[in-house]
C-alpha cells in the first residue's frame, strides 16, 4: 500500500493508544512518521523525537531538526493529550487553575504547533493537518454511562474538543488558498480496559453496541492525509459507532 509514499508526517502523542496505531497504519502506507512524544529520547533517524508540545521551545527545536533534514512537512496529526494530574475531577471540584492549565496544555498547544508547521506548508503550497477531537466536542456528555462508577467526563474536555473542531474550520478557511487541508476526526469512546460497568453502559447506548478500537480510527487518518481526500477540508468526521446519530 502506497497512499502516503515518502510523505513526511508528524504525529504528536505517538506513544499513546491511538498514536501507536495511527503511526503503524501510516507507515504501512509508505509514510515516514515522526513521533513527537514527551516519553522518549530523539532517535538518530528522527522517527521518534522527545517533544513536549506544551513547550514552544521544544516544538520549535523539533520542527527545526525535521526541516534541516527533510526540508518539508507533508502532514501533521495533532493527537497528543496532555493534561493535569487532577484530570477527571467532578465539575464542582475542579480548581480554576487546573481548568486554565488544561486549556493551555491542549487547545493552545494545538494552536502553536499548527501555526509553526503551517508556515512551512504555506511555502510548499501543500499539506494536510488533522486535529483529533471527540464526539464530546459535538454533543454534550451522557453522564448516565458513568452510573455505578467513580468515572466522569472532565468539563475541560468538552470545551477543548469543541474548540478544536471550530479551530479546524478557521484553519481550513485561512489556509485553503495555500492548498493546505485541515480536518478533524472525532472518535467516540475507545476501549482501553475501562471499568466494566462503564463499558456495559456505553455498549447499551451506542447503536453498534461496542466501544471503538484504535484500528477503527487509523484508516480515516490515512484517507484524510492522502490524495483521496484532496478536495476535503474543514470537515469533522465522527467515528463513533453511531453515538452522535441518536
Amino acid at each position: 500500500m502506497t497512499k502516503l509514499i515518502n510523505r513526511i508526517i508528524i504525529v504528536t502523542g505517538g506513544n499513546g493508544l491511538l498514536g501507536k496505531e495511527i503511526i503503524s497504519k501510516l507507515v504501512s502506507e509508505g509514510a515516514f512518521c515522526i513521533n513527537f512524544d514527551i516519553n522518549h529520547e530523539t532517535n538518530d533517524d528522527l522517527s521518534s523525537m522527545k517533544c513536549d508540545i506544551t513547550d514552544t521551545k521544544s516544538v520549535d527545536s523539533c520542527i527545526d531538526l525535521i526541516l534541516k533534514k527533510y526540508d518539508r512537512i507533508d502532514g501533521l496529526v495533532n493527537n497528543a493529550y496532555p493534561r493535569t494530574k487532577d484530570w477527571g475531577a467532578k465539575f464542582e471540584d475542579i480548581p480554576y487553575g487546573s481548568w486554565q492549565k488544561n486549556m493551555d496544555y491542549q487547545l493552545n498547544s494545538y494552536f502553536y504547533i499548527s501555526q509553526q508547521v503551517s508556515k512551512k506548508m504555506m511555502l510548499q503550497e501543500s499539506g494536510s493537518i488533522i486535529n483529533m477531537a471527540s464526539v464530546y466536542g459535538i454533543v454534550g456528555p451522557d453522564f448516565t454511562v458513568y452510573n455505578g462508577t467513580e468515572m466522569t467526563m472532565p468539563a475541560a474536555y468538552a470545551a477543548i474538543k469543541g474548540g478544536v473542531i471550530n479551530f479546524t474550520r478557521y484553519l481550513a478557511s485561512y489556509l485553503g488558498k495555500y492548498n493546505i487541508r485541515v480536518n478533524t476526526i472525532s472518535p467516540g469512546g475507545i476501549f482501553d480496559n475501562q471499568n466494566q460497568i462503564f463499558v456495559d453502559n456505553y455498549n447499551k447506548k451506542v447503536p453498534m453496541q461496542r466501544m471503538g478500537l484504535p484500528d477503527d480510527i487509523s484508516p480515516s487518518v490515512v484517507f484524510l492525509l492522502s490524495e483521496d481526500a484532496k478536495y476535503i477540508t474543514g470537515q469533522n468526521l465522527a467515528i463513533d459507532g453511531g453515538w452522535t446519530a441518536i
